[in-house]
């Protein structure tokens, strides 16, 4: 099986070393938890938005959709042109950017504002973390890259602990523009650790856009990409709307979201080290257990929300079978994308911000319809079942393509 790692290490400079390569991947998961923060913040402070924009509950849905669409529109772009960039001048550039766009967020006096700063600030997303790892399985010593790029996507499960639960306490206490004024500043020590810590890298000389095109003439990459993006939108379909719902429905006052958010970010971090283990026994069986696993738990979401605290143990288990989901996927697709490593690893990106936008707006249409809060968890049902359906078609599709090869 080819992994993520081996898959993404660049093959057309020699490794640069960093002086000191803890602080070098540390500024490189900064990058990943400020993209971490500002991404799911939205989620724990979707009221204080809506009252701040003037708009309803699930029309402030749509500013989690566009945040996913533009890393769906920004991650093959930016992949696609800055294949050739210096490395290191492409991640202070994407960072830089990250600052802004937060900034605009954060200034925005209108609804539109906001969709489209928000739209904007999705842009880097994608190609920031598939450059980031190309430089960090640069750094590393041999064997040791796995680790390494590991340490750079921690910062992503880190930012769900500790990052989205203290920016959502901020913006319930200081306003909720303060959760991005606040990933605004982490995006520029970003860069300021980056430039510090990071050593040059050369892009990837023998890019080309054909070579990177090829990969979608592949259809176990496009049965990839659909598992990610209707799968994983059962997640986002409830995370999206987890504040009024343990508020609402579960009958918690607002301290508690926070609480959820956190423990969210938990079932981030175990989902990834197991996603680990299982992806070493089966990819695919991995993508099935963590399709089929989510279902339930969403089942489970759905029949306990009135139950308030109760909730807690079912949001550990949507996110960490989530991760499971994510991981096998990414490995998956470095698998089946052959040569177009580059945007084969930010297309991942996208495929997950569309189910980020396809579950909040289903979410929102059936919250908009008079179904309540715990609707959205049905939706997610739905999204799971068929995700685990796609992975089935890929399966079956890959047994019969090795028959045929064995037997021609």
């Amino acid at each position: 099986m080819t992994t993520a790692t081996s898959s993404t290490v660049p093959t057309e400079a020699p490794p640069a070393r960093a002086a000191h390569l803890r602080l070098a991947v540390l500024a490189l998961a900064m990058g990943g938890f400020a993209i971490g923060t500002t991404e799911f913040v939205t989620m724990g402070l979707i009221r204080e938005i809506a009252g701040g924009v003037d708009v309803s509950i699930p029309s402030a849905g749509h500013v989690i959709s566009a945040y996913a669409v533009g890393v769906v529109v920004g991650a093959p772009l930016l992949a696609f042109v800055g294949a050739k960039w210096p490395r290191r001048g492409l991640l202070v550039g994407l960072m830089a950017t990250y600052a802004v766009f937060n900034a605009l967020s954060a200034m925005a006096t209108s609804f539109s504002w906001l969709l489209f700063a928000r739209f904007l600030d999705g842009l880097p997303h994608g190609a920031y973390f598939g450059v980031a790892s190309l430089v960090a399985a640069n750094m590393a010593a041999p064997g040791r890259k796995g680790r390494a790029v590991a340490a750079v996507m921690l910062g992503l499960s880190v930012a769900n602990v500790v990052g989205v639960p203290a920016a959502t306490w901020l913006g319930q206490n200081l306003g909720w523009r303060s959760a991005y004024w606040t990933v605004a500043v982490l995006a520029l020590v970003t860069v300021a650790m980056i430039l510090a810590f990071v050593p040059s890298v050369p892009g990837d000389a023998e890019a080309t856009g054909r070579r990177e095109l090829a990969a979608f003439s592949k259809p176990q990459v496009w049965l990839t990409l659909l598992a990610g993006a209707v799968g994983f939108g059962g997640m986002f379909a409830v995370f999206s709307y987890v504040a009024p719902t343990v508020t609402e429905v579960g009958g918690l006052g607002d301290g508690a979201v926070p609480v959820f958010l956190f423990v969210f970010g938990l079932g981030m971090v175990a989902g990834t080290w197991v996603a680990g283990e299982l992806a070493d026994w089966s990819v695919f069986r991995a993508l099935v257990l963590g399709s089929a696993g989510m279902g339930v738990a969403l089942v489970a979401w759905w029949l306990l929300a009135p139950t308030g605290w109760g909730l807690l143990p079912i949001a550990f288990a949507i996110t960490a079978l989530g991760s499971v989901l994510v991981v096998n996927l990414q490995l998956r697709l470095m698998d089946v994308a052959g040569e177009a490593q580059t945007l084969g690893a930010a297309m991942n990106h996208a495929s997950l911000n569309v189910a980020n936008a396809l579950g909040a707006w289903l979410g929102g249409l059936v919250i908009a319809a008079g179904y309540g809060y715990r609707a959205p968890a049905l939706v997610g049902i739905a999204l799971s079942v068929g995700g685990l359906l796609v992975i089935l078609v890929a399966a079956r599709l890959q047994r019969r393509d090795h028959s045929s090869a064995s037997t021609s």
